[in-house]
């Protein structure tokens, strides 16, 4: 979901970083979109908090929100007992989700969180030998 800048002044760098933060989840989760369409919700909000951080505080983009925190929520706990129901602890056949963050520290932590998609798609893509352990839905990834 979209990293929304903590409720303390600004540093003068720290709200570039947080729209950058912003602006680089919204390509991972347009990307993301490429394979599952759902993942065009989270990707229009946090370009919209890059673009205008006080969007947050519109109703249509809280409630839009809202209903989409709820449906991640029961995707996860349905997936969830999947996993337990199905006792596969291979993670990289199943999908996670992630909470946003705010604050000074958590700055950094957000910085981190909107890097690591990207770091973590190069690691595998140059790594064949880990390619060549996913399940077929995955192979044809970019």
């Amino acid at each position: 979901m979209a990293l929304s800048q903590p409720m303390a002044p600004a540093v003068g760098w720290a709200p570039a970083l947080w729209r950058a933060c912003n602006a680089l989840m919204a390509a991972f989760f347009a990307l993301a979109a490429l394979v599952q369409v759902v993942y065009m919700i989270p990707a229009v909000l946090t370009l919209l908090v890059g673009l205008n951080p006080l969007v947050t505080g519109n109703v249509i983009w809280k409630s839009v929100s809202a209903v989409h925190v709820i449906f991640c929520v029961v995707w996860a706990a349905s997936l969830a007992y999947h996993l337990m129901l199905q006792a596969q602890w291979n993670v990289l056949h199943q999908e996670e989700g992630r909470n946003p963050v705010g604050g000074r520290i958590q700055l950094v932590v957000a910085t981190v969180i909107a890097l690591f998609p990207f770091t973590a798609w190069l690691y595998i893509y140059i790594n064949k030998e880990m390619r060549s352990s996913w399940p077929t839905h995955c192979k044809t990834v970019i």
